[in-house]
């Protein structure tokens, strides 16, 4: 992508994210992921109903007085997006593709984080490790994630989800906010590393998803390719037992993904293409 043309999009996701992080999303996040403790921040006169655990019987001997400390919660953390750059982000039936959606969550997060003063860093992937970005803050390095979302050419196209948690849980010692976001079509076994990296982190999914990648229009005879595969292949999208079978492959597809992250202790969303993803993330982060 030419630098002028980089710059503009970079310029418009900003805009929009920057303006939604501050707006709705920022009170709702600093509520949803907790800092790592309470650390003191001031003494005060005691008040009747206050616990007298929190007395500060230094200062109060010295005043005469009852005095508590205060505290405050510590809010620096660190989040790392962990992000499926796969050949099978590049579809979209509605308003955007789904990698084009993948980058706006992540600036989002990004802008949310920066305003309550956390670090955000991001691990790209395919099937294999396609960029680390470590932590830190600013907005100089959020418009760097920006960019590379946005300029990302992975050198492969398949997905390694087990791959990306063990390379995450590996690089990154402490615990940390991680955003799992990918559409989680995935031929290896990834739970195992779901939970382990866990334990170490605060995991979260957000399941990026295409509803016409499941449930084809009835357009006849259709040439499709795998994105990732590159196999091409014809089907007959009028047939009904194929139409049939399409419905039963994405149900048991779903319910097999919601036991994964169920066992995991992972909090999850769905964001489609069609309907944003202001709603799901709101509610994601109002359940937690």
């Amino acid at each position: 992508m030419e630098t002028a043309e980089l710059l503009k999009k970079v310029r418009k996701i900003e805009i929009k994210t920057k303006g939604l992080s501050n707006q709705i999303f920022s009170g709702e996040y600093h509520s949803a992921f907790k800092g790592r403790g309470m650390a003191f921040s001031e003494v005060r006169e005691y008040t009747p109903g206050d616990d007298v655990r929190t007395i500060d019987w230094n200062v109060t001997a010295r005043l005469r007085m009852p005095y508590v400390k205060v505290f405050e919660e510590e809010r620096e953390l660190s989040v790392m997006l962990v992000v499926d750059v796969s050949a099978s982000g590049r579809f979209g039936t509605h308003k955007q593709f789904k990698q084009e959606l993948i980058t706006e969550l992540c600036a989002v997060i990004a802008f949310s984080a920066a305003q309550n003063n956390d670090k955000i860093g991001i691990i790209f992937f395919s099937d294999k490790i396609e960029k680390f970005i470590p932590p830190k803050k600013g907005k100089s390095h959020i418009l760097r994630i920006i960019r590379e979302l946005v300029n990302m050419e992975p050198q492969q196209k398949g997905t390694n989800i087990e791959l990306a948690l063990k390379y995450l849980s590996n690089i990154i010692k402490k615990k940390s906010i991680t955003f799992l976001i990918s559409d989680f079509y995935d031929v290896h076994k990834f739970s195992d590393a779901m939970k382990v990296a866990n334990r170490k982190h605060d995991l979260v999914a957000l399941r990026v998803n295409d509803a016409h990648e499941s449930m084809l229009p009835d357009v006849g005879l259709v040439k499709l390719k795998d994105n990732e595969t590159g196999k091409l292949m014809w089907v007959d999208t009028s047939d009904k037992a194929f139409r049939k079978q399409m419905e039963v492959n994405r149900l048991k597809f779903e319910a097999e993904l919601k036991d994964i992250f169920n066992r995991s202790g992972v909090d999850y969303t769905t964001i489609n293409t069609q309907e944003g993803y202001i709603k799901p993330l709101m509610n994601l982060f109002k359940k937690r």
